[in-house]
């Protein structure tokens, strides 16, 4: 947790995107003059000035850093066939969200295959960013040292504490120090963002809702996932969260793989698996070419979409025994009646094209539904569309058939919002006074066994008292209103006088009141450890506080009988409990 009693004279945001990331600043000074006065960097991709740049790393043969963004993207896409011995990552956020064993020493593979360890490609990312943000700085306020700045990452609301810690711990080994660093979730940081400005050309409408205190939906659509809630204004200028996010991987990346998927069964999965290998340089200019079509497809759009085949991927299939050909590929496929081919192209209906988005489409309704028909909820009237992937036309129109009766606003610069929400965050943390917890969160205990109570299968002896095992000593409970900094104490005693460290395994579970731990809906999410005083006298009694309503979970501990306050941690990141 950033530490709230330095004063800060930057805040500087670093949105850490699946497909596209940035970062902005602002200076104390200029937040209070104008707090809409962000500086975001300009990227140059050779071609095109963008406010962000491809989430691409490039990684040297023997592991080092060599290029990011555009940079890494263009290397790859110019000489890709002549670095195969480097390793090159690309749109690698999302095995945060997928990977529910998500630990240290987790890998992931670059495009080509090679495996490499997640938390150094996520450091490594960090680090150029942060890098050349506080250059950004140094250029425009001299004498600034790294100490000055308050960094702000962005997460999805939907990501679990494991992943968020994964995160800071990205951020330490990208250069950041833990107590210059707080974590902003996507879709807040977004919402704060829309309360000050006007977010279309007509939308003193939204403001008045804002303002007078009427509930919003917050659709906040990324390249990965899609976090939707809702959000209340309080009197105090505060947010108020009215349901806890939910989502999924509703980003503009499940298009993208949506349209792999195609493409594999034409032409085969070893043989994109080889361009990858051999010819990522074709691979690359493939995966562009898609994301400007992406980009513009419409229900207008002409009857047909036209892509060029990679000259690598048709010598490819001239070795390969089954299809011989692209225009054979195609006609042996279950797509010969809506796709079309000729030497190095394809066209694809546009309604097949389409279909590429469907899933994902469907995906957002459905959890926009789920909420929206929930009683204390129908009476919401504004969507308020934030994030990258809601500049997509299809997504806009698909929202607006669908919800005819509410009004749907997208800013200007929905990609930005998160952005330069996040350093207006970090300037007033306090924005959001109130969250709903997403899960009930408890620590495993060991009560007294009392056997009118407790499963006979239960029981287990401990130091020759009579105790329960795997009981699930609540918290809070899914779905409970939880004010900013709420905390939740109780006493735990240390089973064994000579305990060096008490340590309590973390659960979160979908119900509302489990009373084990081993429950269906319970799982666990990571150990509490408090170092005990090594000079104490027989077994140590220690509060344990989590504090609540934070955009991460934190803890206290305290000794009893002395007072003394412990260094407490969770550590979410283990090899397992």
């Amino acid at each position: 947790m950033a530490s709230t009693k330095k004063s800060y004279l930057f805040v500087a945001a670093i949105d850490f995107g699946t497909t596209y990331s940035g970062y902005a600043f602002s200076s104390k000074d200029e937040f209070d003059n104008d707090p809409l006065k962000i500086k975001s960097n300009v990227w140059n991709s050779g071609t095109l000035m963008s406010y962000k740049a491809p989430t691409a790393l490039l990684l040297n043969p023997d592991k080092t850093f060599n290029s990011f963004g555009y940079e890494a993207e263009t290397m790859m896409a110019d000489e890709g066939g002549d670095l195969q011995d480097y390793f090159y990552f690309h749109r690698f956020k999302m095995v945060l969200h997928n990977n529910k064993n998500l630990q240290r020493a987790t890998m992931i593979k670059d495009e080509s295959g090679k495996p490499f360890p997640a938390l150094d490609v996520f450091g490594l990312s960090i680090a150029f960013l942060k890098r050349h943000l506080v250059e950004a700085i140094k250029k425009q306020f001299d004498g600034i040292v790294d100490s000055d700045i308050k960094y702000v990452l962005t997460v999805p609301a939907i990501w679990d504490d494991n992943s968020k810690q994964f995160m800071r711990e990205a951020a330490r080994k990208g250069g950041i120090r833990e107590e210059h660093l707080m974590i902003a979730l996507e879709p807040e940081a977004a919402s704060i963002y829309c309360q000050h400005v006007p977010v279309e050309k007509s939308t003193s409408s939204f403001l008045q809702c804002a303002r007078s205190g009427l509930a919003y939906m917050v659709v906040d659509l990324g390249g990965g996932t899609a976090d939707i809630t809702v959000h209340q204004r309080q009197p105090d200028k505060t947010l108020k969260e009215l349901h806890a996010a939910t989502g999924g991987a509703f980003g503009g990346k499940s298009v993208d793989d949506a349209f792999g998927a195609f493409l594999e069964e034409i032409v085969g999965a070893e043989n994109i698996q080889a361009m990858k290998e051999k010819h990522m340089d074709d691979y690359v200019h493939l995966l562009r070419e898609f994301e400007m079509k992406k980009r513009k497809i419409t229900e207008e759009t002409p009857a047909k979409v036209t892509m060029t085949i990679p000259f690598a991927l048709v010598e490819l299939l001239q070795e390969d025994k089954m299809r011989k050909s692209i225009d054979d590929a195609v006609k042996k496929s279950r797509f010969s009646s809506t796709v079309t081919s000729g030497r190095q192209k394809i066209q694809i209906m546009n309604a097949e094209f389409r279909k590429f988005f469907r899933p994902t489409i469907d995906g957002i309704i459905s959890h926009m539904e789920e909420i929206l028909y929930d009683r204390r909820f129908m009476d919401v009237k504004y969507i308020l569309m934030v994030g990258g992937f809601s500049d997509c036309i299809l997504v806009q129109n698909a929202i607006r058939h669908r919800f005819t009766e509410k009004v749907v606003i997208v800013p200007d610069d929905a990609g930005l919002a998160v952005l330069k929400g996040a350093v207006l965050f970090g300037h007033v943390p306090r924005s959001i006074s109130s969250r709903v917890a997403r899960f009930t969160y408890g620590i495993q205990s060991w009560p007294v066994f009392e056997p009118r109570r407790h499963p006979a299968d239960k029981k287990i002896m401990i130091n020759g008292v009579a105790r329960c095992r795997d009981g699930f000593f609540k918290y809070i409970e899914i779905g409970q209103q939880v004010t900013r900094g709420h905390s939740e104490s109780q006493v735990f005693q240390a089973l064994k006088p000579d305990e060096e460290c008490l340590e309590c395994s973390v659960y979160v579970s979908s119900k509302r009141d489990p009373d084990f731990v081993d429950e269906e809906g319970c799982r666990p999410l990571g150990v509490l450890k408090v170092p005990l005083d090594s000079n104490r006298r027989g077994p140590a009694e220690v509060e344990e506080t989590l504090v609540f309503g934070e955009t991460e979970l934190h803890v206290r501990a305290r000794d009893i009988s002395t007072g003394k306050m412990y260094e407490a941690s969770f550590d979410f990141l283990g090899d397992g409990i």
